[in-house]
């Protein structure tokens, strides 16, 4: 079965780690580069755990590094969840591999000028890399597939009552994304608080055998510790938002979805940063974006740990 080309942008970040295992072992992907954002932690601590995590899965994939804040904001960072590292819990090595010396921005435009075949582009953290690409080199639109991103929500916030995270802390260049053209799959809190993974899910994790197995586990463990205590209304679940980017691109039948025109709030006092998702067609406008807003767990589950089984 040929393997789907794409990009992987992301700021590690718990939920971002078992997004690259799964990305990794589902075999799925020809995954072109990874390249880093700014939001769950500092560019240099996402960067620094994105070559853990290469190191970790033993894998050759290049991994460039972007862009070390918004486009016009200050930096928000997510360590209150993520921890002083940003993947806080696994004691893993140092990493003694290094990034390219390209930017990230002129790494993703090299890779799609020079493909002979469309590329998907999965964002999970900040679009600030996506935003800067597309405002640079206009003229590769053609060549970006799909977006499948992680971030916004059509009925929920988790920074504030109405924006998520990874909108939030870049609303500006979320609105280029979202206006830009290109087709976008939207994972958002409507989904991904739906994409619980329990204790007895992260037993499973450590049971698998072998080292990212653990890795995984102890990850959860961490990650869990925030969900428990500030998300009781999750019933003890934490959110594996992520992973739901690139789980949609291998089994799209697992996810329920809508399209629908969606923007992205810039100048709310109160809502900035919120996606303004018209789920009931109200403005009659184009729709712009595939809407994820629900999922089968445990087929989910499965997915992941299937695909963590396959790795070191």
């Amino acid at each position: 079965m040929k393997k789907l080309p794409i990009l992987i942008d992301c700021d590690p970040g718990h939920d971002d780690a078992v997004m690259l295992m799964l990305a990794v072992g589902s075999n799925a992907f020809d995954i072109k580069a990874i390249t880093t954002s700014a939001g769950n932690q500092t560019q240099e601590k996402t960067l620094k755990n994105a070559l853990r995590l290469k190191a970790l899965l033993k894998t050759d994939i290049p991994i460039y590094k972007g862009c070390e804040k918004p486009l016009f904001r200050e930096l928000i960072i997510a360590d209150q969840v993520h921890g002083e590292m940003g993947m806080d819990g696994p004691v893993l090595p140092e990493p003694e591999l290094t990034y390219e010396p390209v930017p990230a921005v002129e790494a993703m435009a090299k890779i799609l000028a020079d493909s002979l075949e469309k590329i998907t582009i999965v964002p999970t953290g900040p679009l600030t890399n996506i935003a800067t690409l597309l405002l640079a080199y206009p003229h590769l639109k053609p060549k970006i597939d799909r977006i499948s991103l992680m971030g916004g929500g059509a009925f929920r916030g988790n920074i504030t009552p109405t924006a998520e995270f990874n909108i939030y802390v870049d609303p500006e260049a979320a609105a280029v994304v979202f206006n830009s053209g290109v087709p976008i799959t939207m994972c958002g809190l409507d989904v991904t608080h739906k994409a619980l993974v329990f204790q007895e899910d992260i037993e499973r994790f450590r049971a698998a055998g072998n080292q990212c197995g653990k890795v995984i586990a102890e990850l959860m463990d961490f990650f869990s510790i925030y969900y428990r205590r500030e998300r009781p209304e999750l019933n003890g679940g934490a959110a594996l938002h992520d992973p739901c980017a690139i789980a949609w691109l291998i089994d799209p039948s697992i996810f329920t979805s809508k399209t629908c025109h969606v923007d992205v709030e810039v100048m709310g006092t109160l809502t900035v940063g919120t996606t303004v998702v018209d789920f009931f067609d109200v403005l009659k406008k184009k729709p712009n974006v595939e809407l994820v807003y629900d999922i089968d767990r445990e087929r989910y589950i499965n997915l992941i740990y299937e695909s963590i089984r396959r790795l070191p």
